[in-house]
């Protein structure tokens, strides 16, 4: 078997339609055949073909900060494998393991207010996410169902809605914010990096707390991915811009949920900012794939390391 796209005409007419039906919601897409043939394309060949090499199933770790466009681009990648190659792909975020509203209430209370906002290591049920993505990778598979966290209600939906994958899947794009983080240096946590920080977490209880999960319950999951795709924004004011736009999103598909306005988003990713920022400067090294993102939201260049 080769690695040239099966019906090409098929793929771009669906990845179109899949545009346009985002379009709805945000900005328009600009140069849609030029990306589809410049980065699309290239990234989902480099997936066929490590698959290829022993035809068991991938884990692709698809990681960006917030508003990058890795929901966008996860869909993308299903349409290319599924009607470009043949590949079963399944997509589930990172976001999607957020521990309940209950949970997160109760480590709130044991070590730190700050854990009840979602988000940060810590926040996710990694015990349930290892399990799944082992799951995912056994030969004798059977079906499972992956939970589903609604952001507007800011808790776990009941079991009925969560994802069924009833057949072994070829690809897994596992996306999120923090997939693939590494845990920082000592050193690093002792000086804050906003109000939050500064504020509600002078004694440096949840910095630490956060950084010692990441060694102790992420790194193990994160050891499970075989490709990370590293989306990389040009600075973290983008994340505040683009998280705006996403919310925006939410907002239309919520029918009437609550979403954030601009002043909660800007406290809301404080959370987030810690951690981008180091990813920004060190995941760089790690990626089997970076494409920069320019300021105007379009994908700016592809590198394989």
């Amino acid at each position: 078997m080769n690695s040239k796209v099966q019906n090409y005409q098929k793929v771009q007419a669906k990845y179109l339609n899949f545009l346009k039906s985002q379009e709805a919601l945000a900005e328009p897409f600009r140069d849609k055949i030029g990306q589809l043939n410049k980065y699309y394309l290239p990234l989902s060949k480099k997936i066929y073909k490590d698959f290829l090499k022993d035809k068991k199933t991938k884990i692709i770790g698809l990681t960006g900060g917030q508003g990058s466009g890795k929901s966008t681009i996860s869909n993308i990648l299903k349409i290319i494998l599924k009607e470009g190659f043949n590949l079963k792909t399944v997509i589930f975020s990172i976001d999607d393991f957020y521990k309940t509203f209950n949970e997160r209430k109760k480590i709130s209370k044991e070590i730190s207010p700050l854990f009840l906002t979602r988000g940060v290591p810590g926040t996710h049920d990694t015990i349930f996410l290892y399990k799944i993505l082992k799951k995912l990778k056994y030969k004798n598979f059977n079906k499972i169902k992956i939970p589903k966290f609604d952001k507007s209600i800011d808790d776990r939906l009941p079991k009925a809605k969560w994802q069924r994958i009833k057949n072994k899947p070829d690809i897994v794009i596992f996306e999120g914010w923090c997939v693939g983080v590494t845990s920082q240096k000592k050193k690093d946590l002792m000086v804050p990096v906003n109000d939050l920080e500064r504020i509600k977490d002078y004694k440096r209880i949840w910095r630490k707390k956060v950084n010692q999960e990441i060694d102790k319950n992420y790194k193990k999951i994160f050891l499970l991915v075989d490709t990370f795709i590293f989306l990389k924004v040009p600075s973290f004011k983008y994340v505040y811009k683009w998280r705006l736009l996403q919310e925006k999103k939410l907002n239309v598909n919520s029918k009437g949920k609550k979403t954030m306005d601009e002043l909660q988003i800007k406290q809301f990713i404080m959370f987030y900012e810690r951690l981008t920022k180091h990813m920004l400067k060190s995941f760089s090294r790690k990626a089997q794939c970076i494409i920069k993102i320019d300021k105007k939201h379009r994908l700016k260049s592809i590198k394989f390391n």
